[in-house]
């Protein structure tokens, strides 16, 4: 069964795996529900209608499935769903979704969440992803897969954060980042590729070489967002690889809604 320390508050309705463990003076509503290997530091709170997966670590001090931060928000008893293998550090706060969106706030998988980083109502995180210190998300916020935001970086709501891309700390994020680039400043505007997280994960020499020629028509090129679009399909003709390493940013750009960094 379940290992709860003696100062834990459990809900007798709490759905807990046999080999979870619940840390000193947390508490666990009643709708909550925690798969197996997870493990739950002191002096959390986990409520509302929450659903945790396997092999998760919360540190402490955590405030997971809290209503969300908007005045629309009239007690529908919206979700949140997080997945495996995440860490989620001190203090860290992530709330359920609203009904003026899906009604779920979702968290994939292998994600590290540090300190203070907060995950407002509706974000979609992917798997892979770096939350930094204090990195703020607002509502609505999607971050793709193996996104890295710098410490403290803020987060307009609605916006897009592209696969495989990274911001500088202290960014602030008012439209939507591409996959593949790094942003820095306030606001922020494009700095590059993330080159070296990309030879990390195994990307070849010229699939990188790709992803920079399309960073530089996009925004070296002196081209309209239109016609660089047009000049990346015509890049991503090239071969196998260029369409396959091209596709994910070809998508961004197409379904972009707040327009993207410049």
């Amino acid at each position: 069964m379940a290992q709860i320390h003696p100062a834990a508050v459990v809900d007798p309705a709490a759905q807990l795996a046999d080999d979870v463990t619940i840390g000193p003076f947390t508490q666990v509503g009643p709708h909550v529900q925690i798969g197996a290997g997870t493990q739950v530091g002191g002096h959390c709170t986990l409520t509302g209608h929450t659903r945790i997966g396997r092999n998760n670590r919360f540190i402490g001090f955590c405030s997971i499935g809290a209503p969300p931060q908007d005045k629309k928000y009239a007690g529908e008893p919206t979700r949140l769903e997080i997945g495996d293998h995440n860490t989620v550090r001190e203090f860290v706060t992530i709330h359920t979704g609203t009904a003026q969106d899906e009604g779920v706030t979702r968290v994939g998988s292998h994600n590290w969440i540090m300190t203070y980083v907060h995950i407002a109502h509706d974000c979609r995180v992917g798997d892979h992803v770096i939350l930094s210190s204090n990195a703020q998300l607002a509502g609505h916020v999607h971050v793709q897969d193996h996104a890295i935001l710098g410490g403290f970086t803020g987060v307009h709501q609605f916006v897009k954060i592209g696969a495989h891309s990274m911001t500088g700390g202290q960014a602030l994020l008012l439209q939507d980042v591409p996959p593949y680039v790094t942003a820095a400043g306030s606001p922020a505007k494009p700095a590059g590729i993330n080159a070296e997280g990309l030879r990390r994960r195994g990307f070849s020499a010229s699939a990188i070489r790709t992803v920079r020629q399309a960073y530089k028509l996009l925004y070296r090129s002196g081209l309209g967002l239109v016609e660089a679009q047009e000049q990346i399909q015509e890049l991503a003709a090239a071969n196998d690889e260029s369409a396959a390493v091209l596709a994910p940013l070809q998508v961004f750009l197409q379904e972009a809604t707040r327009g993207i960094i410049r």
